[in-house]
């Protein structure tokens, strides 16, 4: 085993033994498996786009799989099993397609023509020969770059299974992850062969996450502030945390009248700013101050807990009576939801006490997406211009349990109160519940939601900068980002194509990640470490 795709690899260098998310050996070998037989299928499709061949299944199922060895996503081996047995059949079945077309098969012997074996424990021992360091490279710095695409395409592919649920595609998407995933396999490509590569992951991460976006405001409406109590109602209760909006809804069409309260966890608390969402009476408040993987310490939730993206490490004995997942999300002895049919989790908190009492807590407020924060540009931009806002702040990312991410809450205590603070995705944990009232009426915290919102971020950032008549990088605006896992490394991809620059990253830097390629992403886009709270304050403001 070697995995170092997430920021809390052992001893920030890689796991050997076991993942520090709780991932076995032999499941870290199936997800090695699967994504070389995911290359081989890619190598294949590559070769049909040549000759006008794209299918749909093949471009569907590639980011359903990518998306499956995803940290925290799936941890179950037989669901490995069926997903490479697939991807050699649908790999196989495309070559007779491409042949037709007069495109090339004649692979050599290796990912495009791979026979995977037949039962898992041969499986495991066959998958033994694939891992991250089997990769073709020339040198380290290549193989680091390779490690960084296919880590992007990951977060890509988790974007484009999100914006596919709600019916956005886009074949631009698709043609890069193949792209991407063959050339992990090629020996001909330089060292700025895969800069340019890089960043083009970056580029189709921005479309994904457009995709993605359009969908959830096309199907929900665009996000307004809203005020989302933290405490809870008397009566029987469900939790969920993850992404998937539209499992969201049905799970609260399907319990309207049944008397059960939905509340939110992670980052499904900005989808209480949704207008067809927030339409359902049962559909109350957010559960739990922790970040998002954190929810094992709510043992004693006395309802069911639906999980519907990788949100959760090492779910506990305890759990598995009342926890559920769906979608891609998948744990060994855990009861899964496939078909959107939440019976199950409904019976369940049925079943269970729910809450004895009510309990009012505090109230944040969500839903400053674009749409938000534009209809007061001109307000804001008074703001700056008349010197009552300084500078602003983009405090986002993921969360994490390592020591070291308390950098962010003590970042964001410490900004002066003429600077405002922009977040998004489940990084905003630290400090989402902080009181740091408002200039002139506009609220110093504004959270613009999931980490996918980072491409409403970047439409804030561009509007601004256009109003301004200068370039985002000239804006009085910096980037305080943190990094957990594969979605975060295509959203900073995405960054880096946009031609953002200066961003300060932590609470480490990737491990996957050379003195080289470091030496090249500082010259280039001024990315640098984070420091001390006060140290990079300084820095900042002067």
């Amino acid at each position: 085993m070697f995995c170092y795709q997430c920021e809390q690899t052992a001893k920030g260098t890689g796991c050997t033994v076991l993942g520090v998310c709780g991932k076995q050996p032999e499941v870290a070998a199936l997800q090695d498996l699967l994504l070389y037989t995911l290359m081989g299928l890619s190598q294949v499709a590559v070769e049909g786009r040549k000759v006008g061949v794209s299918d749909p299944d093949v471009n569907h199922f590639t980011v359903k799989a990518a998306f499956s060895t995803l940290t925290n996503v799936d941890f179950d081996p037989e669901r490995f099993l069926r997903l490479i047995t697939e991807a050699a059949g649908k790999r196989d079945r495309l070559k007779a397609t491409v042949k037709a077309a007069g495109g090339k098969v004649d692979f050599p012997e290796g990912a495009a023509t791979i026979v995977p074996k037949t039962t898992l424990e041969e499986l495991i021992k066959q998958a033994e020969a694939f891992g991250l360091k089997s990769y073709p490279a020339a040198n380290p710095d290549i193989l680091s770059l390779k490690h960084t695409v296919l880590f992007g395409i990951k977060g890509v592919s988790a974007y484009a299974d999100h914006a596919m649920i709600l019916g956005r595609q886009d074949d631009v998407v698709f043609a890069f992850v193949h792209e991407g995933l063959a050339a992990i396999q090629r020996e001909d490509l330089s060292l700025d062969d895969w800069v340019v590569l890089t960043l083009r992951c970056g580029e189709a991460a921005v479309k994904a996450m457009e995709l993605l976006d359009a969908g959830n405001t096309g199907t929900y409406g665009h996000p307004v502030p809203t005020k989302v109590p933290l405490g809870h109602r008397k009566g029987k209760a469900i939790l969920v945390s993850g992404h998937d909006l539209k499992d969201l809804e049905a799970l609260l069409k399907q319990t309207e009248g049944k008397g059960i309260t939905i509340y939110t966890h992670g980052e499904m608390l900005p989808t209480h700013g949704y207008p067809k969402l927030k339409k359902y009476k049962h559909f109350y408040g957010h559960y739990g101050t922790a970040w998002q993987n954190q929810i094992r310490e709510f043992p004693d939730f006395p309802g069911a807990i639906l999980m519907t993206t990788n949100c959760i490490q090492r779910p506990k004995n305890e759990y598995k009576e009342n926890l559920f997942t769906s979608g891609m999300v998948g744990w060994p002895g855990i009861a899964h939801v496939s078909d959107l049919n939440f019976k199950p989790v409904i019976d369940k908190a049925l079943s269970m006490p729910g809450f004895h009492e009510d309990k009012n807590g505090k109230e944040v407020t969500v839903g400053f997406a674009r749409n938000a924060v534009l209809e007061v540009a001109d307000k804001v931009v008074g703001a700056v211009k008349s010197g009552a806002i300084r500078h602003f702040f983009l405090v986002a990312g993921c969360d994490g349990a390592k020591p070291g991410r308390n950098y962010y809450t003590e970042f964001v205590e410490k900004v002066p109160k003429d600077c405002v603070v922009l977040t998004l995705a489940c990084g905003k944990f630290r400090f989402f519940d902080k009181a740091l009232g408002d200039i002139g009426g506009i609220p110093r915290l504004l959270d613009a939601g999931q980490c996918n919102d980072a491409y409403s971020a970047v439409l804030i950032a561009s509007a601004l900068a256009k109003a301004f008549n200068v370039q985002v990088n000239d804006l009085p605006l910096s980037l305080i980002l943190s990094w957990y896992e594969q979605k975060a490394v295509c959203i900073l991809l995405a960054l880096l194509h946009l031609g953002i620059k200066g961003i300060r990253l932590g609470p480490s830097l990737p491990a996957f990640i050379t003195p080289n390629v470091l030496d090249t992403l500082v010259k280039n886009f001024d990315i640098k470490p984070i420091g001390t709270p006060d140290e990079d304050l300084k820095a900042i403001l002067g």
